[in-house]
């Protein structure tokens, strides 16, 4: 499946990557966020929702596990919700938790720490690795479904070199 991968100088490309992504998504669209701590994934989300059409506060749902966003996609209500597994203890917390239900191709969801619900989370359309590269970022986005590969060919970005 196609892939894209870029070096993000700074935060500001970061954010600029956040909204084209933001441009490229689509209902039903499941994301995963992969990296370190302090790799990106959450100042990612906040610009792509802002970008959505998010207006206030964008917060990591590191305790809360998940954070809803209501956004207008082409004229259309959409929920964005924001996972953060990082705290989990077991894949099975993740079903307890009733999040399957949230994966039901209407609502976007985007979730870091995806491993820690490995075996139980649905499958994502995109991956989005992300790492700490001197004063930026490394990034590649590998679509592993036709969804992803769509929103990866809707994706207009290019990081200034």
């Amino acid at each position: 499946m196609p892939h894209f991968q870029a070096h993000l100088h700074d935060e500001a490309a970061t954010a600029a990557l956040g909204v084209s992504l933001a441009h490229a998504m689509a209902p039903g669209l499941v994301i995963y966020l992969h990296g370190d701590l302090g790799a990106g994934k959450t100042a990612l989300t906040r610009a792509l929702l802002h970008a959505a059409g998010h207006v206030g506060t964008v917060k990591s749902p590191t305790y809360t596990l998940s954070e809803p966003y209501a956004i207008t996609l082409a004229g259309q209500a959409i929920s964005v919700i924001h996972y953060d597994l990082y705290r989990m203890g077991s894949p099975e917390e993740f079903l307890d938790a009733g999040f399957r239900e949230d994966f039901n191709g209407s609502n976007i969801c985007i979730v870091e720490w995806p491993e820690k619900a490995d075996g139980v989370l649905p499958p994502a359309d995109l991956d989005v690795n992300l790492s700490v590269a001197g004063a930026g970022r490394d990034v590649e986005l590998r679509a592993s479904t036709p969804a992803g590969h769509s929103c990866l060919q809707r994706l207009k970005f290019a990081p200034n070199l």
